[in-house]
């Protein structure tokens, strides 16, 4: 069953039985924005953009993966590519963009990776009627077991923002854990996302 996870919580990343997890997915799941007029109700596309960071012991942006770059250097990290509608027709469940990743083949330096979402056309987190993170193990055709999930849909601290900082995978001592940030930034390009996540997320 998954971890309903909240803001600043930490979870080790093992399975239901036990082991650790191997091949996970980060999914990100919007819908799009209702604009009600004269000749009745519209919906508005929404291009939310999921990327991530990877930064070494020191902090040091090494490689991203995002729309622009879809796979990581070490081509352990590969990202579903760009979707920029969101769900039109209510939430179907599915994870809109998903970023996937082999923990076992990741460049040994990585220390952090860190998952953040951009509103590309800037529009508001608080227009947007759902919004979603989900861990899961498996690839992004099959789930395999959802192991932690992240809602964050209707939270007024997002209001005003266009980008925030989902999460961020962290190894001690040889493992993978990962902390639910869930903080939105001023940003408004992934450059400097990447940038606000080094000096306060990390």
């Amino acid at each position: 069953m998954a971890i309903n996870l909240e803001k600043g919580q930490r979870i080790n990343l093992e399975k239901s039985n036990g082991t650790r997890l191997q091949n996970i997915c980060v999914g990100i799941n919007w819908g799009a924005i209702e604009k009600k007029g004269l000749l009745g109700t519209t919906k508005e596309a929404v291009d939310l953009d999921a990327s991530c960071a990877i930064y070494d012991a020191s902090k040091k942006n090494i490689d991203t993966v995002s729309f622009r770059k879809l796979q990581s250097n070490d081509k352990a990290i590969k990202h579903s590519g760009d979707d920029r509608t969101g769900d039109l027709n209510g939430d179907d469940g599915l994870d809109n963009e998903i970023i996937s990743l082999d923990l076992s083949a990741i460049n040994p330096d990585a220390a952090f990776i860190a998952f953040f979402v951009n509103s590309f056309k800037g529009q508001d987190f608080k227009d947007i009627p759902f919004a979603s993170i989900r861990i899961y193990e498996g690839t992004p055709e099959k789930v395999n077991e959802e192991f932690a999930k992240y809602n964050i849909a209707n939270d007024p601290a997002f209001s005003g923002n266009v980008t925030m900082v989902l999460g961020v995978l962290y190894k001690r001592n040889g493992e993978w854990k990962f902390n639910a940030v869930g903080v939105p930034t001023k940003d408004r390009k992934l450059e400097e996302t990447i940038v606000t996540v080094q000096q306060n997320h990390l």
